[in-house]
């Protein structure tokens, strides 16, 4: 009978302040699925491996859901693994792993373009097939890159919110997750695009990277908030930032003065959006996204490409252009829906 082996790490996040010990509640053994629950084993399929930017955060815990979901519809094994922090070397070591472990393809959310090229070669070299997922890599090296959203769509609908929340004027900043990040990097340039052709009165001062790390962001937060007593607003992309940044504009009592758009998974700014701290949080469905990566790589080893307007089960139609799928629309979390999502 057709079993799945999840391999899976979880990171348990120190306690700083009062809203980090809610942060750890999050990610709990309580919400893990146990290796023996989930240790099963195939005796005859393809086994994909799915690297992720960091393990034990909400977002890829949620991609990790449908990964586990899809697998066991269509009948594959996965692992799925990521580094403890957010570094291209981590998952440099984990591709070594899976090489060694004989995947048929390896899907991966690059942390950097570049530096990962060597290693991916490598894998290719030794016939594995190489695709990109959330964040892509040089295309030299993988098959496609499936997006969550056209990151055009994207970065200019995060300007229209800033700019919509602030009356279109006042200063600026955007906390990312990683210089180096491809798809975060896009949506910068489609912000700043937005900013400059519509929005001559808002003026980005600085964008920082907080490596996926919620106590920097917060620490990062709190000094920008200091530097720019007229700080109007904080584009925190990245999963961690936006929480981040709502606690640091709490802790400095300035709710009401400055805006904040992000872009993090529903249960972690729930709170910020209901009391108005956070005024917008754009997303999609990471399940979803692990769903169609696990399809899309099976099609692949299957010897089928993906195509536009394909129809996924349990995603919907996809759009293809040239080597990049894109999932699908943003969704908008505010006060009125937040409640109709749980991730």
């Amino acid at each position: 009978m057709f079993r799945i082996i999840i391999i899976l790490f979880i990171v348990m996040i120190s306690t700083g302040c009062s809203t980090k010990a809610q942060y750890e509640v999050v990610y709990s053994n309580d919400n893990q699925l146990s290796l023996e629950e989930e240790k099963k084993e195939y005796l005859d399929s393809y086994k994909i491996g799915i690297v992720s930017k960091i393990r034990g955060i909400s977002y890829f815990n949620a991609v990790q859901e449908g990964v586990i979901e899809a697998a066991d519809d269509l009948g594959v094994e996965v692992i799925f693994r990521g580094p403890s922090d957010a570094t291209w070397e981590g998952q440099e070591k984990i591709i070594e792993e899976l090489i060694k472990s004989e995947v048929d393809v390896i899907a991966i959310a690059a942390n950097d373009p570049k530096k990962l090229s060597p290693i991916l070669q490598k894998a290719q070299n030794q016939g594995i097939k190489v695709i990109t997922w959330d964040s892509d890599t040089d295309p030299e090296f993988r098959e496609f890159y499936i997006n969550m959203l056209d990151p055009e769509t994207l970065g200019r609908h995060l300007m229209d919110s800033l700019a919509l929340g602030t009356n279109e004027s006042g200063n600026y900043i955007i906390l990312t997750g990683s210089e180096s990040s491809a798809n975060l990097n896009d949506w910068i340039k489609w912000i700043k695009i937005q900013n400059e052709k519509y929005y001559p009165n808002l003026k980005l001062l600085e964008i920082i990277a907080t490596d996926e790390n919620y106590e920097k962001a917060h620490s990062t937060s709190i000094k920008i908030i200091e530097k720019y007593p007229d700080l109007a607003g904080i584009v925190a992309i990245s999963t961690v930032n936006p929480s981040a940044s709502a606690e640091a504009v709490k802790n400095l009592k300035k709710e009401g003065e400055i805006v904040i758009i992000g872009t993090t998974t529903p249960n972690l700014i729930r709170e910020h959006i209901k009391d108005g701290t956070v005024q917008v949080n754009t997303l999609w469905s990471p399940q979803k996204l692990g769903y169609l990566t696990v399809s899309l790589a099976k099609d692949l080893l299957d010897k089928k490409l993906p195509y536009d307007g394909q129809v996924i089960s349990k995603v919907g139609a996809i759009k293809v252009n040239a080597d990049m799928v894109i999932m699908g629309l943003p969704i908008d979390f505010t006060k009125e829906n937040i409640d109709e999502y749980d991730f």
